[in-house]
């Protein structure tokens, strides 16, 4: 297959290191901590809170009974606007978060700095996103938009070793929060959109060192270029980059990549075939690298429909008989729920609004209202699933637009740094009326919905179910939630004063239950909606009132 375990394999970036790979000053969390997390409600030890990505904490002390004291207690705000998507991560009560150029250790009960690392660039900055860093064995390990990898002293702050591993005057750069698996950080670029090439790789935890390689868009003569119709320049700017979490299935020691958009996005006609392994999830072998198996969502996608997560994974009785089921979602809106034994769809059921993804084009003009939009469905943040009710709740973007397909190909070089590598344009409906959100509730078993919960604004931010039977989730507008999660009753709101487009976690510090959220200056979104708004990124840490 496509797999090199070769050291070399980045056309010597990884060779590229800064410090010695020295140990940490402390240590935790350990492999036996992260492989026990999903029943964790003390930590939240991925952007996801656990390796089967359920974004939800059995943690109960903040209730449906109670959830109506719940207020802001302390908030911290990064120095500089930057976008403001990063999924914090909470072991022993500090708080973990990052920005395209910061990293953060804060009291999780105070928000007191602990400390703060500025990263400063070495390369030319492709696209300066950024979404969330993971810790282990006393290191937080994060990516940075001019295409290194980091590793932090989690008690200090200081690097620990630094490895460019991505060319961004390529048009790769890193956005995603890594996954860290025994000595194995689990990473890969982003820039579809910059006429860039995917692959996810695996890197030692202890020096930054390569250890394997999967080109998400194959190489000429890798099994599954033959989808892309033979070309090696199509190859080389294909799309297929990485940019929202992995799941990891433990007892299978499978990885679960979830893999962006064919690349130019909406001129397709140098690209014939099912170009693989864009919009697919890729299960590949933890330590090797090695394609166990994939499933293609959106084969051929023409509308810049990435798959964006792979998760939540869970275990369900169906018919009698216990499954083992991973959902994914994506841009296109839909929650598909695959077997992972046999690798079949179990169901298929929309969470937004869906019109003319078949039909999206008119000849030299703008087509039909097409929905969701280029900015719909899920984005960076993905559904939650509860296993005290075995319920899955997706937010959505629901936000339509027309598209306009290019008569000519774009040039992949004239792309790397200027970016928007589309091939077509695209026109959004007014935001003010056009854009909203939804957070449905759906039976983990059957597809079927529960409820249904209509946000004022798109829900682009993360959504936490809880032990209390409360489901949070916010929406551009910067009004957090928290909603009965039998029922879908909103039971409590606060504003915190920007967009809410990053993580939302709980955690438990000095025996009492904390929900952090993350809102500011979202990014691409302003670049549409300029009238969004935004501020530098803020934590705001709530609690109930004593």
């Amino acid at each position: 297959m496509n797999t090199k375990l070769i050291a070399g394999m980045l056309s010597g970036l990884a060779t590229l290191a800064i410090a010695d790979g020295a140990a940490a000053s402390t240590s935790g969390p350990s492999q036996a901590q992260l492989d026990r997390a999903t029943n964790d409600g003390q930590d939240w030890l991925y952007v996801d809170h656990d390796y089967h990505g359920t974004r939800y904490t059995p943690a109960d002390k903040i209730n449906r009974s109670n959830v109506s004291k719940l207020a802001p207690v302390c908030s911290y705000t990064f120095p500089d606007k930057e976008p403001s998507q990063t999924g914090p991560v909470v072991y022993n009560g500090v708080l973990y978060a990052t920005t395209a150029h910061y990293t953060v250790s804060l009291d999780g009960a105070t928000c007191k700095v602990i400390w703060q690392s500025q990263w400063k660039p070495k390369n030319y900055e492709t696209f300066n996103t950024q979404r969330g860093a993971a810790i282990k064995d006393g290191k937080l390990v994060r990516g940075t938009a001019d295409g290194w990898l980091i590793a932090l002293d989690i008690a200090t702050g200081e690097q620990v070793w630094a490895s460019r591993i991505a060319d961004s005057d390529d048009g790769r750069f890193i956005s995603m929060p890594p996954l860290i698996v025994d000595d194995l950080v689990l990473i890969g670029p982003a820039g579809s959109e910059w006429a860039s090439k995917g692959w996810v790789g695996a890197f030692s935890l202890q020096d930054g060192k390569p250890v394997w390689k999967f080109n998400t868009v194959p190489d000429p003569g890798e099994t599954g270029s033959e989808t892309w119709g033979g070309n090696p320049e199509v190859l080389a700017s294909g799309g297929g980059d990485l940019w929202t979490p992995m799941s990891y299935d433990d007892a299978k020691g499978l990885l679960y990549v979830a893999v962006g958009n064919p690349g130019p996005d909406n001129f397709d006609e140098n690209r014939p075939g099912t170009n693989l392994y864009t919009d697919s999830l890729v299960a590949l072998d933890v330590h090797t690298g090695k394609l166990a198996w994939y499933y293609q969502a959106v084969p051929h996608d023409v509308l810049d429909l990435d798959l964006t997560h792979v998760a939540p994974m869970f275990d369900v009785k169906i018919g009698g008989n216990q499954r083992q089921l991973v959902a994914t979602t994506g841009k296109d809106g839909l929650l598909r729920v695959l077997d992972r034994n046999t690798h079949k769809l179990v169901y298929s059921v929309p969470f937004t609004t869906h019109q003319n993804l078949e039909h999206p084009f008119v000849a030299n003009d703008f087509g039909p209202l097409v929905c969701p939009g280029a900015l719909g469905g899920n984005e960076w943040s993905g559904a939650a699933y509860s296993a005290k009710s075995q319920t899955l709740f997706s937010p959505a973007t629901d936000w339509c637009y027309r598209v306009r397909r290019d008569k000519e190909a774009p040039d992949p070089a004239a792309q790397k740094k200027k970016g928007f590598y589309f091939g077509g344009q695209f026109k959004f409906t007014d935001w003010k009326t056009g854009a909203k959100g939804w957070l449905t509730a759906f039976d983990a078993a059957t597809g079927k919905r529960l409820w249904r919960y209509r946000a004022a604004k798109p829900l682009v931010g993360a959504v936490l179910a809880t032990g209390g039977d409360l489901v949070f989730s916010g929406d551009l507008n910067g009004d957090l939630h928290a909603l009965d999660a039998k029922t879908g009753k909103v039971l409590y709101t606060h504003n915190v004063g920007g967009p809410l487009g990053g993580g939302l976690v709980s955690y438990q510090a000095g025996g009492q239950q904390y929900v952090a959220s993350v809102s500011g200056y979202v990014g691409v979104f302003n670049q549409v909606a300029p009238e969004l708004g935004g501020a530098n990124p803020t934590i705001t840490v709530f609690a109930l009132r004593r």
